[in-house]
């Protein structure tokens, strides 16, 4: 099979171009599937919950099941071939992390994603090593914030095609080995994490299918130094800032979940109700979604 994202084979680039703008979905309504229950699913959700994955690379899904806990989340990914959770240093047993503000002195207090702060647009794992690449994961919402939390979502493919439609040499740039480096992260015990240097666009070499490795953080980043890979970053900024047809933008709710293979995200500041404090589960995974 040729590979499209093979930038001297542009026969088969454009074949792969057409049919993913025919299939994609730009209608965010169009990326929901109510399930019964999410750890047993019936033939037709999955193959509903599949045909999205496989158009635009992520999910929506619904249900009114009750109680949902990390174990449910876990069976969930299982019915998709997920099995490899990523055991980051902030997960639970499970390896499945409880996203919620950190209002004590605890580990996470440092870290947005436990803030009610807005994230930047990124995938997930970008500091990960390769052996740890985070090609999917699961997102449940338990409770939502009293007010904001929204999110913004982008399926990495149709990033690679806007790019390579405006200029090829910046998919050249930022496949480059080099074109990102996450410094190392440091504690009172020394290195915590090593630096991680690696390319924002890269191909799995068993699957051909597309990886992106990306944030759009300014703190904490180094880019590689040149004119091309610079114009490439601004070039894509710029595009997570238009109002391109496929940026969904939504809110998760109670019963809500995002399963995807580890698509751009972002979220917006919030502010949480007290009595119920915005709570999510996510479980991050080293494969991608099985069949999508």
């Amino acid at each position: 099979m040729q590979n499209p994202f093979d930038l001297d084979n542009t026969a088969a680039y454009l074949r792969w171009r057409e049919h993913k703008l025919d299939r994609a979905i730009t209608d965010t309504g169009g990326l929901v599937v109510e399930i019964r229950d999410p750890r047993s699913l019936t033939e037709a959700e999955r193959a509903a919950l599949l045909e999205r994955c496989r158009r635009s690379n992520m999910v929506i899904y619904t249900t009114h099941a009750d109680p949902v806990d990390e174990q449910t989340v876990q069976q969930f990914g299982l019915q998709f071939g997920l099995n490899s959770l990523d055991a980051n240093w902030l997960a639970g047993e499970q390896g499945i992390t409880r996203v919620t503000v950190c209002t004590d002195d605890g580990k996470r207090q440092g870290y947005i994603p436990y803030t009610d702060h807005p994230i930047k647009w990124h995938t997930d794992g970008y500091y990960n090593p390769p052996v740890r690449q985070i090609r999917s994961f699961v997102l449940h919402c338990m409770h939502s914030a009293g007010q904001g939390g929204e999110n913004r979502l982008l399926d990495h493919e149709i990033a690679y095609l806007m790019l390579r439609d405006s200029n090829a040499d910046f998919i050249r740039a930022l496949s480059a080995a080099d074109a990102m480096t996450i410094p190392e992260r440091t504690d009172e015990q020394g290195v915590a994490r090593a630096a991680q240097t690696g390319p924002v666009f890269s191909v799995d070499p068993a699957s051909g299918e597309l990886h992106m490795r990306y944030t759009a953080r300014t703190r904490s980043i180094v880019w590689k130094q040149d004119a091309t890979t610079l114009a490439a970053v601004a070039a894509l900024e710029k595009l997570l800032a238009s109002d391109l047809p496929h940026i969904h933008g939504l809110r998760l709710e109670p019963g809500m979940g995002l399963l995807c293979n580890n698509v751009l995200h972002d979220r917006a500041a919030f502010e949480d109700d007290a009595t119920a404090p915005r709570l999510l589960f996510r479980a991050r995974y080293h494969e991608r979604i099985a069949a999508s």
